[in-house]
């Protein structure tokens, strides 16, 4: 686990979308994404529940 993919998990977490999550942390889109699913796949879990293009957080995401 890094400091980058926590500080990425929180900008997401907090607007519920990548897009806008990246354009605030000024990284593209595709780095945010795979950075969360590093992190998933490292901890096991899903963080959060993909709907389109907007995502939320799952039970374990509110917890983590």
């Amino acid at each position: 686990m890094e400091l980058r993919q926590l500080k990425y998990f929180m900008e997401v977490a907090e607007r519920e979308h990548m897009s806008e999550a990246a354009m605030t942390l000024h990284v593209a889109q595709s780095a945010v994404s795979r950075q969360i699913a590093n992190l998933e796949a490292e901890l096991g879990v899903t963080l959060f529940e993909r709907e389109g293009r907007n995502i939320k957080l799952t039970q374990i995401g509110k917890i983590f």
